[in-house]
């Protein structure tokens, strides 16, 4: 199964995150990404965070004034099987390889995103399917607007991670 990257996306802290057109990825996450609150964000286990195009059209289709980066999503994906990513799941996104790690839990810096207000709409125990997921990092590279993101099998993304002999 594969998709692409719409949308590659980076703050100096908070959101929205801004559109740039590339960005190289670390175990730390994405170079020129920044949180203000790093207990609830960043750091190895949640240096990426991800999700769906399709998901972002449908809550707009609802009326909530959601875009790509507005959610705080460093990759926003389209084409793929939303409900393949789970925890554990492994996604190739150009030459870096990611293993989700968690559904993120909404917070109150994306009430704006939501007419209401009501940012729980993306929570996973309320709305299991809408949440965004973090990732970690098991190899780094560079990840460009337009490229390819498949689900990986272990054996694909422990070789594609595994260093070159």
């Amino acid at each position: 199964m594969s998709g692409r990257v719409v949308q590659v996306s980076i703050s100096a802290g908070g959101v929205p995150k801004r559109a740039v057109p590339s960005a190289r990825v670390t175990v730390d996450g994405l170079e020129g990404d920044a949180h203000r609150d790093r207990e609830h964000h960043g750091g190895p286990e949640r240096a990426v965070c991800l999700y769906a195009l399709e998901l972002i059209e449908a809550l707009s289709g609802e009326g909530h004034p959601v875009t790509p980066g507005a959610l705080g999503e460093n990759l926003t994906v389209a084409g793929l099987d939303w409900s393949a990513l789970v925890p554990d799941a492994c996604l190739g996104v150009g030459d870096v390889v990611l293993q989700i790690t968690r559904y993120t839990s909404p917070c109150l810096n994306i009430t704006t995103s939501f007419a209401g207000g009501d940012y729980s709409r993306i929570s996973q125990k309320r709305r299991p399917g809408w949440s965004r997921v973090y990732a970690r990092v098991l190899k780094g590279g560079e990840i460009r607007a337009g490229d390819e993101a498949r689900l990986l099998s272990f054996a694909e993304a422990g070789a594609a991670a595994a260093p070159p002999r």
